[in-house]
């Protein structure tokens, strides 16, 4: 059998060059392996026939048998279209097509037997089909039929006459050309054990099913392999790192630590802090590098459990860095620390790009001599400037904003990489944690410290403002502060300015006797943060501004944060919009703004938000109501090869299943090298996009 892989698709018949083209740039689909693997996303059953007089306009896609008995065209200009009086003897129906009217009437005769395929609506009194399929009825067998596939395709595509019918076509054509079976990428007994159809049976069915069991097999065949493979590269990279990196061994908790357990704890830590601390400490004394995602929704105190991960590296005698993606988390980082420290023989160092001339080599100098035991900063930690004397742990806080290309250059610090933890806010549902975040330990802090209050929720229409401002003023005068948030998406950004600076204005005029402050994304970095810090020392009452506020600034004085337009935003920005308050002891509120129409989707989201606190469960609900996206990207996940065909979401139970026998996989043949599993590594190899090995960074 020849290689699919690098057989080009403009030789396929019925592409040629233009086709291959349009191919490429729309669907990224260079060779034969590539159509073959372009799935349909649903199937329609072609094996019935309908009579016209059993149609109505609510039925979906229907077949007929009968004749053109003639053509005519309609209307005027752009509402000129084509139409043939179509009957099977039962009664008539109208074609229509609002386009390529000449190709219809070229190809297609009167009173010749066709089969017509399409979706009836009924208009001006008339059942209507627009743009139907239409084939010579002693061509088409609809027994052989069984279900139709429809694949996805663009608006170019289309105007390039490469509709879903005629990818179905190429389909055929690369059907007709497979005289033999495709090579296995799955060892027999994988295959025995789980019940599995060939590979080849399922890439015919999964295109060409006569029936809905075929269908079910084939699905299954190819959602197994694509996340048995997801979960088998993520699991082999983690051996081979754990194989090829010993870790700095922390063998003890001593002075420090226990100074500041004993003397500068701020409040008793809670079951979920001691109980992380220990899988971290665990880790760090093991001998093998720590590779660690510490989740925990905002305020959970993951800042505390870093804190006093760091000094158990200080106790051991190494340095200790955290790195924040912005300048005012770094600062609040710092100042958290700092005070948290006061008193101890620590030294704490900032360094941010502002920080220049005498004040960074004094830092520089005291990093490189071991003198500073913790450095927290931005992406200037990264710079080649900073040596380390011994770092030996590295925190990363909010790590979806770093690139892991960014993230390896702390790794190129250090003979031996440091012990790395990662940190989140924003929950990461099981399942996508799973294939995301594979190769790291997971930690989860699920208990918020004693005297929080759990934020209120509220959903209020935009015609109650007198209302909302007047709850507004009560809290302001109670001495509180607020956040009031206008979206900002880039497919509408001049609008969206337009409503934050008339929002902003309405605010000053609504509120005269308090001060106001703006900040948006547009702004310079440093007028940005000079706007922030004025609400964060409280000079200023009120802050409107778009999302840029969603990561980072922590002021427990602000108890209230209204989310205009909530229905622009998707369930997780809306959890982490609403955690900017709730930090102090009061009762805080988050105000959900929307109009009167909403889809059912948005009313879901909204009502999930008001329902519940725990990000565990929205972030979960968030997965089931948009998908997970593209999972590619080394930005933010690493994750090797886009899904094709399973759903994390729906397939989570599959996708545990899976991961068991890629563990096992990998605990037997850690090497790769048994003869059996061969074909499996070559498949491997194969689907990964990038040379790059990432899974050594986190």
């Amino acid at each position: 059998m020849f290689d699919l892989a690098t057989r080009d698709i403009k030789y396929l018949p019925g592409v040629g060059p233009q086709r291959a083209s349009v191919l490429e740039k729309e669907l990224g689909i260079r060779s034969l392996h590539d159509l073959l693997y372009y799935f349909p996303y649903k199937y329609i059953d072609r094996s019935r026939l309908y009579y016209v007089h059993e149609i109505d306009g609510n039925m979906p896609y229907i077949q007929l048998r009968g004749q053109i008995l003639s053509f005519e065209e309609t209307g005027e200009g752009y509402r000129k279209r084509l139409v043939a009086h179509f009957s099977d003897g039962t009664g008539v129906v109208d074609l229509v097509w609002f386009q390529g009217q000449k190709y219809v009437t070229g190809k297609y005769k009167v009173r010749t037997p066709y089969i017509v395929f399409g979706k009836p609506t009924v208009f001006g009194g008339r059942v209507n089909i627009a743009h139907p399929d239409i084939d010579p009825a002693d061509e088409l067998v609809l027994s052989n039929m069984g279900l139709q596939p429809y694949y996805n395709t663009t608006d170019r595509m289309k105007r390039g006459s490469l509709n879903s019918r005629a990818i179905e076509k190429l389909v055929t054509n690369l059907r007709d050309l497979i005289k033999e079976p495709l090579p296995e990428t799955l060892p027999d007994y994988i295959i025995e054990k789980n019940h599995l159809v060939s590979l080849t049976e399922a890439l015919m069915n999964i295109h060409f099913p006569k029936n809905p069991e075929d269908l079910r097999r084939a699905q299954f065949r190819l959602k197994f392999e694509e996340l048995f493979f997801v979960q088998l590269n993520i699991l082999r990279y983690m051996k081979e790192r754990q194989q090829r990196y010993q870790g700095f061994v922390f063998s003890r908790v001593g002075e420090v630590f226990n100074t500041f357990y004993s003397q500068n704890l701020p409040f008793e830590l809670t079951g979920a802090q001691k109980r992380v601390i220990k899988e971290i400490r665990k880790d760090m004394g093991c001998g093998r590098q720590m590779n660690r995602l510490l989740q925990g929704d905002v305020g959970s105190g993951k800042t505390l459990v870093a804190l006093m991960s760091m000094l158990i590296a200080i106790d051991n005698g190494f340095q200790t860095c955290m790195m924040a993606p912005t300048e005012i988390l770094a600062s609040q980082h710092y100042e958290t620390i700092t005070r948290m420290l006061y008193g101890m023989n620590v030294r704490v160092e900032l360094l941010t790009g502002s920080i220049k001339g005498k004040r960074r080599t004094e830092i520089l100098n005291g990093v490189l001599t071991g003198e500073v035991h913790i450095l927290i900063g931005t992406h200037a930690v990264l710079e080649d400037t900073v040596s380390f004397a011994r770092l030996g742990m590295a925190i990363i806080d909010e790590q979806h904003r770093f690139g892991v290309a960014q993230r390896a250059r702390l790794w190129q610090k250090n003979s031996t990489p440091p012990h790395v933890l990662v940190m989140t806010a924003t929950p990461i549902p099981r399942t996508l944690a799973m294939t995301l975040y594979g190769d790291l330990d997971v930690s989860i802090i699920d208990e918020l410290p004693p005297g929080r209050k759990p934020i209120r929720t509220v959903h209020q229409f935009d015609n109650r403002r007198a209302s909302l401002y007047a709850d507004i003023r009560r809290q302001i005068q109670e001495g509180r502060q607020v956040y009031i948030v206008y979206p900002l998406i880039k497919e509408s950004e001049k609008m969206d300015l337009k409503n934050l600076e008339d929002g902003y204005q309405t605010i000053c005029e609504v509120f005269p006797e308090y001060k106001v402050c703006k900040v948006h994304g547009q702004m310079k970095p440093a007028e940005k943060d000079a706007e922030m810090q004025r609400f964060v020392t409280g000079e200023t009452q009120i802050m409107v501004a778009t999302t840029v506020i969603e990561v980072g600034v922590n002021v427990p004085n602000a108890s209230v944060m209204v989310i205009e337009n909530a229905d622009r935003f998707g369930l997780s920005q809306l959890h982490q919009l609403r955690g900017r308050v709730g930090r102090g002891a009061d009762q805080s509120y988050c105000i959900l703004v929307t109009g009167y129409k909403l889809s059912e989707d948005t009313r879901k989201r909204i009502d999930i938000m008001v329902q519940t606190n725990d990000g565990f469960e929205i972030a979960e609900a968030d997965l089931k109501l948009r998908g997970p996206g593209d999972l590619e990207g080394t930005q933010q996940s690493g994750v090797a090869f886009d899904l094709r065909i399973a759903n994390i979401t729906r397939d989570a139970q599959l996708l545990q299943h899976v991961r068991e026998i890629a563990r096992e996989v990998v605990e037997k043949d850690p090497d790769g090298t048994a003869p059996h599993h061969a074909m499996m590594w070559a498949r491997l190899r194969q689907m990964r996009k990038s040379s790059i090995n990432w899974s050594d960074i986190s």
